[in-house]
């Protein structure tokens, strides 16, 4: 029975705990503290960057692999689908021994900064958005391009008749890519340095809050990144349904 009693007291304080640990992070999220707005921008303006970049490269390249006759097509694909399995860590690794005093790059003084970790979220995202646009544009009837060209279409024009028709699995590629790189933190923290008020992200304030026991400021940046995450996805699905009316 004491053992008993003892159990269920420790459930209560940790429910208790939990509670208020909420509460005082939606107070701090609802009074636009200045650090936990430092640490939105800068995750989203790396996040946001290296997904533009990514989408640049990734959509032309996916509709060429997809709509094009390209020799080793399967391999390309079967290596893309392969590097959507690829740690945080590695890639983070990688940009490491380029850009660190020693690479290449060194020179550039590119580590502990947003560019590499921009350079890093970009190769992180850049076969997801690829190997999505492949699908996307895989999916579409091939009844659309012959019907294009039989209406007198130029390989531009049947590009962008494909492009219309896969504009929503595009648009969910880079929806996609978007929430990838915002809570990834592998190489936020190995490239970017997690530096207060410069290179600091959501994902690694979270990170550090926790090793520390201080769970207010990261459970407010948890309900801000899932805001950001919800918001983007509800206007994704009211886009789609307008369109579709």
């Amino acid at each position: 029975m004491p053992f008993a009693l003892f159990s269920f007291s420790r459930s209560i304080d940790a429910m208790s705990f939990f509670f208020d640990s909420f509460a005082a992070a939606c107070r701090l999220a609802w009074s636009l503290d200045p650090e936990l707005l430092t640490i939105v921008r800068v995750s989203l303006a790396v996040s946001c960057l290296a997904t533009v970049l990514a989408s640049l490269v990734g959509i032309p390249a996916g509709f060429a692999i997809a709509h094009g006759r390209l020799p080793g097509k399967r391999a390309v694909i079967t290596l893309l689908n392969t590097l959507l399995a690829l740690p945080t860590v590695v890639i983070g690794l990688f940009v490491y021994v380029f850009i660190s005093r020693r690479g290449v790059f060194g020179p550039l003084d590119l580590l502990y900064t947003q560019k590499a970790m921009i350079i890093g979220q970009f190769l992180l995202v850049l076969p997801l958005v690829t190997a999505l646009t492949i699908a996307a544009i895989s999916r579409v009837d091939a009844r659309y391009r012959m019907t294009a060209r039989t209406l007198g279409a130029n390989d531009w024009q049947t590009a962008l008749v494909v492009l219309r028709e896969a504009r929503f699995g595009i648009a969910a590629a880079v929806i996609s890519s978007f929430g990838r790189v915002i809570s990834e933190i592998g190489i936020s923290m190995m490239l970017g340095g997690n530096i207060k008020g410069f290179t600091r992200t959501m994902t690694t304030a979270m990170a550090l809050e926790y090793d520390k026991g201080s769970f207010t400021l990261a459970v407010a940046l948890g309900l801000v990144l899932m805001a950001i995450s919800l918001g983007m996805n509800v206007l994704f699905n009211l886009a789609q349904g307008r369109s579709g009316r």
